[in-house]
């Protein structure tokens, strides 16, 4: 006798704990290694171009945060494998540019900024592609699948403002 979820269309949905418990851990998180990063840039900055240390950072941040987030922010109760960390990339890649762009647009707009104003349009574009990424990680990465085939909740036209506002 087949199951009766047999034909039933696979469907991901939100992952983890509600919307904003995740965010909350999300941004504790998230936030806490985006701040020691901005100290890290800073300091590899001098001894490299601005672009590459930013690269270098968000490359082991982004390591160091998927796992966090797999195990505490959306508790999936094990770390990230393999697929979650290169879907996890993709996201880290639109921030590394968002973060990348701010800061190229700063120094032609003052060529010499002070460290401080740096760190503040750093830190300003790091938490605007973080929003970002928790929407990505939640709603796609780190989503729960049930089903044989699944595709992702904004493929499929059933995520919304109020989908997520009723997750929480």
């Amino acid at each position: 006798m087949k199951s009766p979820l047999a034909h039933k269309p696979a469907v991901a949905t939100l992952a983890g704990p509600g919307l904003i418990a995740s965010f909350l851990r999300f941004a504790a998180l998230g936030g806490g290694v985006g701040v020691l990063s901005s100290v890290a840039v800073s300091l590899l900055a001098v001894t490299m171009p601005w672009a590459v240390a930013n690269a270098v950072v968000t490359a082991a941040s982004t390591l160091l945060c998927t796992e966090l987030h797999a195990r505490f922010t959306f508790a999936r109760g094990r770390g990230a494998g393999w697929r979650e960390h290169w879907q996890s990339a993709g996201s880290a890649t639109a921030a590394y540019l968002a973060t990348s762009v701010a800061v190229w647009v700063l120094h032609l707009l003052q060529p010499s900024p002070g460290l401080v104003t740096e760190q503040l349009v750093y830190l300003g574009a790091s938490g605007l592609a973080g929003t970002g990424r928790f929407l990505v990680l939640r709603c796609y990465v780190f989503a729960v699948h049930r089903g044989r085939a699944v595709r992702p909740l904004a493929r499929q036209g059933t995520v919304s403002v109020s989908a997520l506002a009723t997750a929480a």
